[in-house]
């Protein structure tokens, strides 16, 4: 006998739901990511706890790619929404094309042979037949971006995602990926899959500003912790077993001059989050979440348990009043300068002269 469906019930929960981008589709203010945590460092039941849980207090997007843990991400992602028998109307999934988990020499990059065959063994390990977004997990600059667009539009022609987007690309790659959209009549990237936080700000608050403007951008927003120097817990120190101090991926990030200093300004804005009876934690991630550029968050955890410390985060995002936010940018020191337009051509919002 199967397991009943579990369907959500949207009037009882307080998760917000913007736009993604220019689209129509909705997405929950903080969604789910599997990057270092399903498949990998958790699977099995915990893994299942932690989507069911994220599920019952309304999230519905889950976001994973063909490299995280080298495909094993989508293929716990896949178990675990058949085992639980969600409902695929009531889910978002996203997913990553770019890092083949294989190393042939077409297993990875954005070649159009690899979008298509990369897509169709993405939803073979979800054990989907589509999903709802698929993102350029970097821009291929060996690949003639006509290539790209038309790949992934190829791949949304097939029903196999409902849309497409870039992670990590710069602004003027994303503008010309636009204008190749524009000339051939197909669809243009409709968000960003970035890093946003109170540490890492130039790239989506200044450099992709003209494309809020000008496309309606959105940002799925993914290490808003800072890799959890942002949690507070380096503040007085490297803790025993912490991904600073087993994972060398991470070396000089807190002991460097760089990483001491920002050690200073997450002590800062621990006080203001005390002060607001709330923790580092929740506060950093409602920050993130009441940029109004941003579609959703994507929270990345090891239990169901530090999943709900994360959702209190809802709770502060009504405590950010100007006078809050305008202490918080004292303490961090790091707002990116005003984006300047002296000298340049003023384009249409096709980013035509």
């Amino acid at each position: 006998m199967s397991t009943p469906a579990v369907h959500p019930t949207y009037a009882a929960q307080n998760m917000p739901f913007r736009r993604l981008g220019p689209t129509g589709l909705r997405v929950p203010l903080f969604s789910l990511g599997g990057w270092l945590t399903l498949g990998a460092a958790v699977v099995g039941d915990p893994a299942k706890e932690i989507i069911k849980t994220a599920f019952e207090n309304g999230i519905n997007m889950f976001d994973t790619a063909e490299d995280y843990a080298k495909g094993k991400s989508e293929l716990e992602m896949g178990r675990v929404i058949k085992e639980l028998n969600l409902r695929r109307t009531d889910l978002v999934i996203s997913t990553k094309i770019f890092w083949g988990p294989r190393d042939g020499p077409n297993d990875k990059g954005l070649s159009r042979k690899h979008i298509i065959e990369g897509a169709q063994e993405c939803l073979e390990r979800l054990q989907l037949t589509y999903v709802d977004v698929i993102f350029a997990h970097r821009c291929d600059i060996t690949v003639p971006m006509e290539e790209i667009v038309r790949a992934f539009n190829y791949v949304i022609e097939k029903g196999w995602a409902f849309y497409w987007g870039t992670s990590e690309w710069t602004a003027q790659q994303i503008e010309e990926a636009h204008h190749v959209a524009t000339r051939l009549n197909l669809i243009a990237p409709i968000a960003e899959q970035c890093q946003h936080n109170m540490l890492h700000r130039e790239r989506p608050e200044k450099e992709y500003a003209p494309l809020y403007r000008k496309y309606g951008l959105g940002t799925t927003a993914f290490s808003a912790l800072h890799y959890g120097v942002l949690t507070g817990k380096y503040n007085d120190g490297i803790p025993a077993g912490s991904r600073f101090e087993t994972n060398t991926d991470f070396a000089g990030m807190t002991d460097s001059a760089e990483g001491l200093e920002k050690i200073r300004k997450v002590r800062e804005v621990t006080k203001i989050a005390e002060e607001l009876g709330t923790t580092t934690t929740a506060l950093a991630l409602a920050w993130v979440a009441k940029n109004p550029n941003t579609s959703t968050v994507i929270l990345g955890v090891s239990s169901a348990a530090q999943l709900l410390e994360n959702l209190k985060a809802l709770e502060v995002i009504p405590k950010l009043t100007p006078e809050v936010m305008a202490r918080i940018e004292e303490a961090l020191g790091n707002k990116p300068a005003e984006e300047s337009t002296y000298g340049r051509p003023l384009l249409d919002k096709f980013g035509r002269l």
